[in-house]
């Protein structure tokens, strides 16, 4: 099966977080391998007129999706019930990109074929949590983008410089990496949109730091640069990522998973101490050689035409699927007050920082 029409769905395309930049990646590589993705999220922004300029459909409205797609390629639970209530009759993949967030709750729609998971994280939600068959469970790892993310010249025997990459850090975990490396002779930088502003093209600024604080999919881009990648975030350290530990953490994505020690200066300035060039060049000849986007594409095109198929012989559901939406409509009410609401207002208190905040509530004092 050839020249599938995918469309893809997002929460945002406005900036560069995780699913936003993998969405992006995912469709080029999708045109480039003679598809033709789509996209659809109620929120765009910048990215989004990225993906147009690369002559791919990007829509905010549903509506504006004249021929329906052949599969749909689900992330987040709303804007996939969405798509699948507008185009009757096209198969679903839903894909998990979040062992925690209520956004990243598999829809149990009777049309959702099969369930992706990037990490083992995720796939023991879908299937331990969320009682997801595993025969219905792929595993399909991050990928990079290796022709936009190109290999650094040859690091040097002590690091020079840093950069807390992508991570959503706090005051006091930010003041803590500046204080491991300033004690190390080391100049740390911050870019991502929780340490000091997005990166339009991260691909050149790693390329100019030796050693990357990062989780994820941030790791992943820094490894296949070839800085020595620091694996840290929110609650936690892992540890630095060395050939010896690469296929270990790899299936838990680099991420909260792999967080084994205390985010606090003794942990991380021991993790700085292992650094080693020329082993931070084999884990990134090994990471380019597993972790390329045509081979993400390649999965799940087989994903897709597996579920075209079985689409094509399955009899039409309607109350079926009436009931899979009355199911998630209940879902939210019960959620609203202790899941959703609390996510969204956490959302937009990050956003608009503690003084906005306060003006955003009128003048009160923020609650705690």
């Amino acid at each position: 099966m050839s020249g599938l029409r995918v469309l893809i769905t997002n929460r945002m395309l406005g900036g560069r977080t995780g699913t936003e930049t993998y969405t992006r990646d995912l469709a080029l590589g999708l045109l480039r391998t003679g598809h033709t993705p789509m996209l659809y999220s109620p929120t765009l922004g910048e990215l989004a007129e990225e993906l147009r300029e690369a002559a791919i459909p990007v829509a905010s409205d549903l509506r504006a999706l004249g021929d329906p797609p052949d599969v749909i390629h689900g992330h987040h639970l709303l804007e996939t019930l969405a798509a699948l209530s507008r185009f009757p009759g096209v198969p679903a993949v839903f894909v998990c990109h979040d062992a925690a967030a209520w956004q990243a709750t598999p829809p149990r729609h009777p049309r959702v074929h099969r369930f992706v998971a990037v990490d083992t994280g995720c796939r023991e939600r879908l299937v331990d949590q969320e009682g997801i068959d595993a025969s219905r469970c792929a595993l399909i790892p991050n990928a990079v983008d290796l022709g936009r993310f190109q290999p650094r010249g040859p690091l040097p025997a002590r690091p020079r410089r840093a950069l807390a990459f992508g991570h959503v850090l706090d005051a006091a975990s930010l003041a803590c990496l500046e204080r491991v490396c300033s004690d190390r002779g080391i100049l740390l930088a911050r870019a991502g949109a929780g340490v000091g502003g997005e990166l339009s093209t991260p691909e050149v600024s790693l390329g100019e730091h030796d050693l990357v604080f990062a989780k994820g999919r941030c790791a992943l881009e820094a490894m296949a640069v070839g800085a020595a990648v620091v694996v840290c975030g929110p609650g936690g350290v892992g540890a630095l990522v060395t050939s010896a530990e690469m296929d270990a953490l790899r299936p838990l994505n680099f991420g909260r998973r792999s967080y084994r020690l205390p985010f606090d200066a003794e942990h991380l300035g021991a993790q700085v101490d292992r650094y080693d060039a020329r082993d931070a060049e084999d884990v990134s000849r090994r990471i380019r050689s597993l972790v390329g986007l045509d081979a993400l594409c390649a999965a799940f095109v087989e994903v897709y035409e597996a579920v075209v198929e079985e689409q094509r012989a399955a009899p039409p559901l309607w109350q079926k699927e009436s009931e899979a939406l009355a199911d998630t409509f209940v879902w939210i009410a019960r959620h609203w007050e202790g899941t959703v609401k609390r996510t969204v207002k956490q959302r937009v208190r990050k956003r608009l920082g503690r003084r906005g905040w306060r003006r955003f509530l009128g003048g009160r004092k923020p609650a705690s």
